[in-house]
């Protein structure tokens, strides 16, 4: 994707993807490679060291009595930061490090393919979007995103965000006692937040509880076989395609709504949602967007969104209710903050959390960060060579990765790298900060959860605010009303809930104890 608009869209497409990765990661080893520092290779050289395994099955069980996490790992410190995997026939190159990661991230989609990887997303976003449209479309629409999400439209939607919160946890929580499902609770709300700022108000009040249940149908029916038969008539997918058919039919009735009647459009801030600047959009040749362009936008924002703030939504005040210095150093940033908003605007009325506000918060910015290099929304990252190439590794060592291999960025493995993070399985987000800045020792690779590169995430600037306003104020609300905990033995358990069992990465923790 060289279309400098790509680097900061392109990360949308490739969440669909982290969407599928979670529940199948056990196989997805099989699949997945990462590139490294290149120029066109030279025909004999020797290609990565390959793993030893069982024949045929290979890697498989290892990963399915262990994890995927373990398996990489050992690899990594066996066969150094180059090696390959394999299994049922299908070899995946893997790519550790920031010192072999530069042509993986900035390689021309001729050479390294993100499009090749992600077509299984096309049955879930739809036809004429996406994956499913030639490089220079899809940049176009990628343009479209990026302008739907620029900060002056941002600025807009902070104080919805906050107040969708803020009255989510007053009525759920407010009397709440005992154990609550956290990651539900942060679906829960992440969901109306959506629906506020993707779709607007009307649609929030009246439709909301329908679009959630499409979107859980969407979401939830994704298995194994759907990574390799997208297609195949499994009830599965006849539910998912069931789904998809419904929220196109709601989509494209709002679009034609607003398009035909002003006063379908709605009035005042429904004008400024999501939904009516993708309907405002227009392509380089003078074209609008058709309505079934706009669902297929609409559904690629909820259903990546969705996945990947809730994972790090969690995952941050999972990490705050067990490290209770930083919930506290969260919430007293926070007080300071609205306290001088206050002071500035000489309103004695209660301050408000808005987008100025939120990227002020940098103890949180910093915990949110941190909590994403611990449980990054997806174990790996992958692309396709779609040309031949070498790799160099940082002791001198060259080899060659063959055109039409599968290859990954395996950030559960780059993300606790010793050679730049200081005690890598501690959760310190003292690491990020002014004069210790561990991420930066390996350059703009070393620090890859939100991508980098050509399809680096657009969230990467606008994310953060957004998951602040989901756990602001949540360093107050965290308490609901004398505090909560996590059940557990502490530590150990937030590590076994990562790397989980059988294969399985990056599951939530889902309990949350209300006193």
């Amino acid at each position: 994707m060289e279309d400098h608009q790509t680097t900061t869209i392109a990360h949308t497409w490739l969440a669909v993807m982290a969407i599928a990765v979670l529940p199948i990661a056990s196989v997805l080893i099989l699949t997945a490679t990462k590139m490294g520092r290149t120029v066109v290779a030279p025909p004999k050289r020797k290609g990565p060291p390959v793993a030893e395994c069982a024949p045929l099955l290979g890697v498989l069980p290892a990963i399915l009595t262990r994890s995927l996490q373990d398996v990489m790992r050992d690899q990594y410190s066996k066969l150094g930061s180059v090696f390959t995997l394999s299994s049922l026939g299908v070899k995946v190159t893997f790519l550790v490090g920031p010192e072999v990661s530069a042509h993986f991230f900035h390689a021309a989609e001729s050479d390294v393919s993100i499009g090749d990887v992600y077509k299984v997303t096309v049955p879930i976003i739809g036809k004429g979007v996406g994956y499913d449209v030639d490089h220079d479309t899809r940049n176009e629409q990628h343009r479209f995103f990026a302008d739907t999400l620029r900060p002056a439209k941002l600025r807009s939607h902070a104080r919805l965000m906050a107040g969708e919160v803020e009255e989510y946890f007053a009525a759920k929580w407010g009397a709440v006692r005992g154990t609550v499902d956290l990651k539900q609770e942060v679906e829960n709300v992440l969901l109306q937040i959506a629906s506020r700022c993707l779709l607007g108000k009307k649609v929030r009040d009246h439709m909301h509880d329908e679009v959630s249940s499409l979107l859980r149908e969407l979401i939830g029916d994704l298995h194994l076989v759907s990574l390799f038969f997208p297609y195949l008539p499994t009830p599965a997918h006849r539910r998912r395609d069931r789904a998809r058919a419904r929220l196109e039919e709601i989509f494209s009735g709002i679009a034609r709504l607003r398009r035909s009647s002003s006063a379908g459009r709605g009035a005042g801030d429904d004008d400024h949602d999501m939904l009516q600047s993708l309907l405002d959009s227009r392509y380089r040749d003078g074209g609008g967007t058709t309505e079934a362009e706009v669902t297929g936008l609409l559904v690629a924002l909820l259903f990546t969104g969705h996945h990947t703030s809730t994972t790090v939504t969690t995952w941050t005040a999972a990490r705050l209710l067990r490290h209770a210095e930083w919930l506290h150093a969260a919430t007293e940033e926070q007080r300071r903050l609205l306290l001088l908003q206050r002071n500035d605007q000489n309103d004695d009325a209660a301050a408000v959390i808005d987008y100025d506000v939120l990227l002020r918060m940098d103890v949180l910015h910093r915990s949110v960060k941190e909590a994403l290099r611990l449980h990054p929304v997806t174990p790996m990252i992958l692309r396709r060579a779609r040309r031949a190439f070498t790799v160099r590794t940082e002791d001198g060592a060259e080899y060659e990765v063959r055109e039409g291999r599968m290859l990954a960025s395996p950030l559960v493995v780059n993300n606790l790298l010793q050679g730049i993070y200081r005690d890598p399985d501690v959760f310190d987000p003292d690491r990020f900060a002014a004069g210790r800045e561990e991420d930066r020792v390996g350059g703009d690779l070393a620090y890859t959860s939100f991508g980098a590169g050509k399809h680096a995430c657009m969230a990467r600037g606008l994310r953060l605010p957004a998951d602040q306003s989901d756990t602001e104020p949540s360093p107050q609300e965290l308490r609901a009303p004398a505090g909560i905990s996590l059940p557990g033995d502490g530590e150990h358990d937030l590590h076994e809930a990562q790397r989980g069992s059988h294969g399985k990465l990056q599951e939530t923790p889902s309990a949350a104890v209300v006193h």
